[in-house]
């Protein structure tokens, strides 16, 4: 079953699309964004010295695909033999790969107020990031980046940048604490990861959310060029990183802040959304040099168009 027959959604409306499956007795979501398509049990060879969840790598149409099998990751007891449980091929973070689950339901498409994150980190632990309520029930999304990051921890340094580098890419922009940032992404890993990586480069005036309406509220309560740049997730709740965009574009006080859009998922027809509503630059979140040297880039066409004006 290939994932690519998606409901149009007018850009910055707050509203996407889910593939719902299920572990046990609780039903999971992934975003469509980041699944490719969804294939019958293809088998798997083993690797040595894998985290347990990472059962083995298989072959789809000629491409090598490790296997991460949820239900092993989450301690959830299944009674389904692997011959019989599906896998969702995803991509994202410039990853691919396949998560096991049992079985799959439906597509669902939903609003970002739907998304309730009240017990994240709490009863539901650090994998789970929002419960979705629907039909009578409730619907965990998970924080596949983290899952991803704890099955094969060597990705975490990705999220690293060196000093000379560093160097490199900020020199011209004088004291770098002057330049107030604001980071907006649900995440807590990826958002510390951002953070951390930030200061890598010399950036310590940093603030950072875990909504896009939070966002919006901190930017709009504060005067106008208070904040010198954005950086956003877009899947995010309450309001996601196209509608907060859009909402900054639209203010005339506002509207030269530069937005970084900042996501693990960066298909064609997501940079084209992001450019349509005037996002400044899009990167993929393994991109963290890319990061860096686009947030000076955009602080330095700042800095020098208020020189000038």
């Amino acid at each position: 079953m290939r994932v690519n027959e998606k409901i149009l959604t007018e850009v910055g409306t707050n509203e996407w699309q889910v593939v719902v499956f299920y572990l046990g007795q609780q039903a999971f979501a992934i975003n469509v964004d980041k699944t490719r398509e969804i294939l019958r049990w293809t088998g798997c060879r083993p690797v040595p010295d894998a985290n347990p969840a990472m059962i083995g790598i298989t072959t789809v149409r000629g491409e090598v695909l490790p296997l991460v099998d949820l239900g092993r990751y989450l301690k959830i007891d299944t009674d389904v033999e692997l011959e019989n449980s599906k896998i969702i091929i995803a991509e994202f973070n410039e990853i691919k790969l396949g998560f096991v689950v049992e079985g799959v339901e439906r597509i669902y498409r939903i609003n970002s107020d739907e998304l309730d994150a009240s017990l994240t980190g709490t009863f539901l632990g650090e994998n789970s990031l929002y419960v979705i309520k629907r039909d009578d029930r409730n619907i965990i999304l998970l924080d596949y980046e983290r899952i991803v990051q704890a099955v094969n921890p060597s990705l975490m340094s990705q999220y690293r940048l060196d000093e000379v580098k560093a160097a490199k890419l900020t020199l011209g922009l004088g004291d770098l604490d002057r330049y107030r940032i604001l980071v907006a992404e649900d995440s807590p890993l990826i958002r510390r990861q951002v953070i951390d990586v930030l200061a890598d480069g010399g950036f310590h005036n940093v603030e950072s959310v875990g909504h896009g309406k939070a966002a919006w509220d901190r930017i709009s309560e504060e005067d106008p060029g208070h904040f010198d740049l954005l950086i956003s997730d877009i899947e995010m709740p309450k309001m996601d990183g196209f509608a907060l965009t859009r909402l900054v574009k639209q203010d005339e006080e506002r509207r030269d802040l530069p937005v970084v859009i900042f996501s693990s998922i960066m298909a064609d027809d997501i940079r084209r959304k992001a450019a349509s509503i005037g996002a400044e630059a899009q990167i993929t979140k393994p991109e963290i040099g890319g990061l860096v040297e686009k947030v000076c880039e955009l602080l330095l066409e700042r800095s020098s168009g208020k020189s000038s004006g």
